[in-house]
Order: C-alpha cells, then structure tokens, then sequence
C-alpha cells in the first residue's frame, strides 16, 4: 500500500511541476500555446486558464491526500 501511494505522490508532483510551468505569469506563459492568450470578457482570464486553474486545484488535492495517507500507514506501520 505505501509503494502506491509513493508512486501516487511521485506521479502528481511531476504532473503538478508540468501544469504550474503552464500556468500564465506576469508576461504570459506556456499555456499561451495552448488557447490561453484569447480572454473572455467577463471574468478576465480565458477559459483554458480557469480549466488550468481547475486541473491543477484537483492534482494538488490528491497529491494532498497521498502525503497524509502515506504519513498514517508510515505512523500505523511502525
């Protein structure tokens, strides 16, 4: 159980350094290659940013929840 959440963890945070390098900064960013530089009006940011925004909120979440589970089999285990 732990080799899976280890691997759940390493998995996430190579996705999550992936999907923050993507993310628009001051002066635009990667994500600009992907649809980002056309803003809509209402909100201000594009509709891929927002989605972005989403994928990365939702990887971080469970990148989260496999650094608590690992650190309660770690504690149960020893």
């Amino acid at each position: 159980m732990i080799l899976a959440f280890s691997i759940v963890v390493v998995i996430c945070s190579l996705i999550l350094t992936g999907l923050v390098l993507l993310h628009k900064g001051r002066g635009g960013g990667l994500s600009d290659l992907f649809g980002g530089g056309v803003s809509s009006s209402l909100g201000g940011s594009s509709v891929a940013e927002r989605n972005l925004d989403r994928i990365t909120i939702g990887v971080g979440l469970i990148w989260f929840a496999s650094i608590v589970a690992l650190g309660l089999l770690y504690k149960l285990g020893n």
